[in-house]
């Protein structure tokens, strides 16, 4: 029930047995949800099930997500040079704050165990290094990754079922911002639409309906502030800015370090970009069928760098720094990473460094994927931004 054959999914690789019942299992499930909701839910709720419904979603199933074998590869698995550069700015930030580090969706925990290791190096291990991670599959595979690389940091190492109360230290978050879920707007003539999921002969389809409170309050200040004109679809995510809002209750002294893919405002809202930013990714490829095996793929947008920033600084946080993936490594001594490896040790070297190509040029990760810190109580300009900082542009 509820298959969808979309002409994307045409040319996308077939599910094993396994995975297509499981796909199927969890389209029920949504489905059951539309039914109770009236034969409607926002594109958000759809998002939300099909990422997160416990044990059946995707980042809280079993399937196999990061690398090669899985369905994208993040930075943290392209080469430990990614984090060993962080590194840098991590020291600092546990310096000025409090020796206590917070990672916020793990991976499969290389980065966590890159991270580690580099920290040692320098003498600057946190106290506590905690993994806080929705998906039990990706726990047990963050453990056992740490357990063989790290052994012997593990007793420093905790995972969290809930967010902190209180916390004083960094708050890291690689490709989190991206996977939260967001609601899909249509801006008419007269009057905004909110974009949800329905069912029409076992198959999932779109809904719109007006749209109404928070929801159509921001729509129509984004409307004033980007000309948005009839005909524009994009995305609205509220659960961004919360999430940050949430972590400004909390943090006392300390720095939220986001990275991920996304825009200031003004880029992203642009009049080209007029069916949004929403895309799906299976078996290394990409695509823009959110229907397309629930359960097996991911489903992600861009960031609104410039709501991130509002919501952080209205609630008490301030802007550290705003930059791209790029400046931020380079800033953080990335030639210095590199140099470790001996130019001469050609089987070593140029893999490094053709990885770290992918993490810098523009046409790779360097430009699309921006760093940005909010934080209290710091009091020195942080290094990851000496350099190439676009603040003024959000």
């Amino acid at each position: 029930m509820l298959s969808h054959a979309s002409q994307a999914a045409l040319s996308l690789p077939l599910p094993t047995a396994d995975g297509l019942a499981f796909s199927r299992a969890l389209s029920q499930h949504i489905s059951t949800e539309i039914a109770a909701g009236d034969g409607w839910i926002g594109f958000d709720r759809f998002m939300s099930l099909a990422l997160y419904a416990p044990g059946m979603g995707y980042y809280s199933g079993g399937a196999h997500k990061f690398g090669p074998a899985g369905d994208f590869v993040t930075a943290p698995e392209i080469c430990p040079a990614f984090a060993q550069t962080l590194g840098a700015q991590a020291a600092q930030i546990l310096v000025l704050s409090a020796p206590r580090i917070i990672e916020v969706g793990a991976g499969t925990g290389e980065f966590a165990a890159d991270l580690l290791l580099e920290l040692e190096r320098r003498g600057a291990l946190p106290d506590s290094y905690a993994i806080l991670d929705l998906s039990g599959e990706l726990r047990a595979r963050q453990q056992a990754t740490l357990a063989r690389r790290t052994p012997h940091l593990l007793p420093r190492v905790r995972w969290l079922e809930r967010l902190p109360e209180r916390f004083d230290g960094l708050v890291l978050a690689n490709e989190v911002l991206d996977a939260m879920p967001a609601h899909l707007v249509l801006w008419g003539p007269t009057h905004i639409a909110e974009r949800g999921v329905g069912v029409d002969e076992g198959r999932f389809v779109w809904r719109d309906r007006p749209a109404s409170g928070p929801l159509l309050g921001r729509a129509k200040v984004l409307a004033g502030e980007c000309e948005i004109a009839p005909g524009y679809l994009s995305e609205i995510s509220l659960t961004a800015p919360a999430w940050i809002t949430e972590w400004a209750g909390i943090l006392g002294q300390g720095a939220l370090l986001l990275i991920d893919y996304g825009f200031p405002r003004h880029e992203y809202y642009h009049p080209q970009r007029s069916a949004g930013t929403l895309m799906c990714h299976y078996r290394h490829r990409s695509h823009t069928d959110p229907f397309y095996l629930p359960g097996l793929q991911d489903i992600t947008t861009h960031v609104d760098f410039t709501g991130i920033v509002e919501a952080g600084c209205q609630a008490g946080l301030e802007l550290l720094g705003y930059t791209t993936q790029s400046s931020f490594l380079f800033n953080c001594g990335l030639t210095e990473i590199l140099s470790r490896t001996p130019v001469g040790d050609a089987l070593r070297y140029l893999p490094l460094a053709n990885a770290v190509q992918k993490l810098v040029s523009p046409a790779e990760m360097g430009e699309i994927f921006k760093v940005i810190a909010l934080g209290k109580g710091i009091s020195q300009p942080l290094l990851g931004f000496a350099t190439g900082d676009r603040s003024a542009t959000l």
